[in-house]
């Protein structure tokens, strides 16, 4: 019954290294425009550091345009400093009461380039699930020290640990083609 609880508690840990990373490649600029892609920007308002999704709506009102509408007009100005000290491609503008970041399209060495930056994403992702598999097999294997399972237990629940991997990191491989296809197929 512990073996099969652990099981689970690795499944769900396994999974959410897998949704981050998927939620990683999201705030990679495809040549659409989504709200992922500045929401963790950083910004210096009220004397501390704060990500734009706390301090603003984010909203997409054309697949070419991010429009951020802060919910204190008076934090437009580090809302565009911010935007443009990230470096995320493009050049935001105030205008009226929202910031409005026009998104250019992609040239084939930027869609290169953001291809690598996703491959980064996924190996740390694949990263995380290998820790995530080393941490769990090390304390299964403490436990049939401790004489709390057996050794075929171990066995066998080595097997499933590495199953569990195996699905996690194909997850984030198909994860990772998907994205550099919708990247070079714009």
């Amino acid at each position: 019954m512990i073996l099969q609880d652990e099981m689970k508690k690795l499944d769900a840990a396994m999974k959410k290294a897998v949704e981050y990373t998927v939620h990683e490649f999201d705030g990679v600029h495809t040549g659409k425009a989504t709200p992922a892609m500045v929401e963790n920007v950083s910004v210096e308002v009220y004397g501390s550091s704060m990500r734009l999704k706390e301090v603003a709506a984010i909203t997409t009102p054309d697949p070419n345009t991010i429009r951020i509408q802060p919910w204190d007009k008076g934090v437009l100005k580090d809302i565009e400093k911010a935007i443009l000290a990230a470096n995320i491609g493009f050049t935001p503008c105030i205008m009226g009461e929202a910031v409005r970041c026009p998104i250019p399209p992609l040239s084939q060495e930027r869609r290169k380039e953001l291809t690598k930056v996703c491959s980064e994403m996924a190996e740390a992702g694949r990263v995380r699930v290998r820790n995530i598999r080393r941490e769990a097999m090390d304390a299964f294997k403490k436990a049939q020290k401790d004489g709390a399972i057996t050794e075929d237990d171990l066995k066998r629940t080595e097997k499933d640990v590495q199953n569990l991997t195996d699905k996690s990191i194909a997850s984030i491989n198909k994860a990772l083609e998907e994205k550099e296809a919708d990247l070079m197929s714009m």
